[in-house]
């Protein structure tokens, strides 16, 4: 025996002194600690690997601010600062990435087993901050990599996805977005696998550069009258006048709502009204929940406004009461606003445009069998289930139409469409994969949208916003380690299998990680970071850094 020594441990079950005997061997002069203690507690650290853990899950799964962690763990008697949870959460995440890049080759063969991987790549960026990009297989539902690039530019993507290639072979195909930094990288690393673009981002940037022109117009008219803001003042009016009888309102709204005649007639023109204006300001809220160009709010708005106007002659005999100028009275107030609207003729033929070429675009939809209208799934939407040739047909058959029509063959939008028909062709239809198994021929169908990034990373923003109440997330993709999407791994339960290789739970794992890696390798992984170094911080406020420096040499 060399030495006993005392150490303070904080497990979840609180706080406790252990007494461990110190061994050496008078041979080789080896040291050997406790086994059981090691499998409790990282060397040169207090805090078990059971607290790290709660840490990490509570951080990155249940998406807990520090403080909301800190008081947790205080209700069980653990005492640890927020500066000690951001540093175990970070821990939790070099952990779990050395951890997964040690089980590549397991994951590899599951994978393997399965007939290959469909590679699904997307990034997030937000104000200027660096992308996250992430690479997902869409079989399995594995996150497969992830790096932090400062553009997605192909220089930067390229040595991402050949160590990807390195780690888990070539993939089946790969899906992606239509943006050609990450589809230069793809055809540089992966030639000869087929390269495939999300139906979904083919629509919306085909939609875009179709609807934006004339819809950009619309946004520049409706703001030029303040029609919204002032509905809005209309509508706040009207409801302090019937909060004064909210006793009568209900009946009045069901009556309205039933189209019968209303008892209360007293009362019927303000209600009246007050309907009209919120149906009319709900058109800025209308659609599937798939964003522009599928949903056209504004485009509903003005719409209901000049539904309005066109109705106005009979909405001014049956609501304007005598004992009052009308040009006092709301539903004058609403009608006016209406008509400000309706008469613009900047406004009317950008609707007037927008209505033809949103009929066009709807076709490409049905077309494409995507994102349909008055679907229910929003942006979860991975079209329906349809042989691709039939897709394949469709598409054919609208790209037909906008060169025999006349109309539509003159117009530079819809063939700027079809020429990005055209260029994308081949990229767009994806037939079913037949691969050799171990287990015998598998056919696979890769997935013709890459919704799966796309809800990923909506996932990760509603976690950011749950810890902080903050919308953008430009701040936190600075800090964060670019691994810590690979917390999204461990919900599933074939990952969890592979990665643990029977192994009990994480605490096991981790404490396998911590007793085999070299102690800088924390720091190597913090690398990638943008973080300030310690000490640094200070040195940026000097007033005379360089001077100072030159001393320094010079001393």
């Amino acid at each position: 025996m060399q030495k006993s020594r005392r150490k303070k441990i904080l497990l979840m079950a609180g706080p406790f002194i252990a007494h461990e005997t110190v061994a050496q061997c008078p041979d080789c002069r080896r040291i050997f600690g406790s086994e059981a203690l090691a499998r409790l507690v990282e060397p040169r650290c207090n805090v078990g690997y059971e607290i790290l853990v709660y840490v990490g899950r509570a951080l990155f799964q249940r998406h807990r601010t520090g403080q909301e962690v800190r008081a947790e763990l205080a209700a069980r008697n653990i005492r640890l600062s927020t500066s000690e949870i951001d540093y175990l959460g970070r821990k939790f995440i070099t952990d779990l990435a050395i951890a997964h890049r040690r089980a590549a080759p397991r994951i590899r063969q599951t994978m393997t087993m399965a007939g290959g991987y469909i590679l699904h790549l997307d990034a997030t960026h937000d104000s200027g901050s660096m992308a996250l990009m992430t690479g997902m297989d869409s079989l399995s539902k594995f996150v497969l990599a992830n790096i932090k690039l400062p553009s997605e530019n192909a220089d930067y993507i390229v040595p991402f996805l050949r160590q990807l290639a390195g780690d888990y072979g070539r993939p089946l195909a790969c899906v992606r977005d239509m943006g050609s930094g990450i589809g230069k990288a793809v055809a540089e690393v992966f030639p000869g696998v087929r390269d495939f673009v999300c139906h979904f981002h083919f629509l919306r940037d085909i939609g875009k550069d179709y609807l934006e022109p004339a819809y950009a117009r619309l946004r520049k008219g409706l703001r030029s009258h303040a029609a919204s803001s002032r509905l809005h003042a209309l509508a706040r009016e009207m409801r302090l006048q019937l909060v004064e009888h909210s006793d009568r309102c209900a009946a009045l709204a069901g009556a309205i709502k039933a189209a019968d005649q209303p008892k209360d007639l007293e009362l019927m023109p303000i209600a009246a009204t007050y309907s009209l204006t919120l149906w009319a300001l709900h058109g800025k809220h209308s659609g599937d929940g798939y964003g522009f160009p599928f949903d056209r709010p504004l485009l509903d708005f003005a719409q209901r406004l000049m539904e309005l106007e066109r109705l106005m002659p009979q909405l001014l005999d049956l609501l304007l009461v005598d004992d009052e100028p009308d040009t006092n009275q709301p539903i004058f107030k609403v009608l006016a606003q209406a008509c400000f609207v309706a008469e613009d003729q900047e406004i009317r033929q950008a609707v007037t445009e927008l209505q033809s070429r949103c009929q066009s675009f709807d076709c490409l939809r049905t077309a494409m069998r995507l994102a349909p209208v008055d679907g229910g799934n929003g942006l979860n939407d991975e079209g329906t289930v349809e042989a691709m040739t039939t897709i394949r047909q469709g598409v054919k058959e609208f790209r037909r139409q906008l060169a025999d029509d006349p109309e539509l063959a003159a117009d530079p939008p819809s063939q700027k469409m079809a020429a990005q028909i055209d260029k994308y062709d081949d990229k767009l239809f994806a037939d079913p994969i037949t691969v050799a198994a171990p287990e015998g021929p598998v056919t696979i169908y890769p997935q013709r949208t890459n919704n799966i990034m796309e809800q990923f990373f909506r996932s990760l923003k509603r976690g950011h916003r749950r810890k902080t109440g903050n919308n953008s997330m430009q701040r936190a993709l600075q800090a964060m380690l670019a691994d810590t999407p690979l917390v999204k791994n461990l919900n599933n339960p074939a990952y969890t299998k592979v990665l643990l290789d029977g192994k009990a739970n994480l605490e096991e794992l981790f404490a396998e990680v911590a007793t085999s890696r070299p102690i800088a390798k924390f720091d190597e992984l913090e690398a990638n970071s943008d973080r300030i170094l310690p000490g640094f911080r200070a040195l940026m406020n000097l007033p005379a850094l360089p001077g100072q420096i030159i001393r320094s040499l010079g001393a």
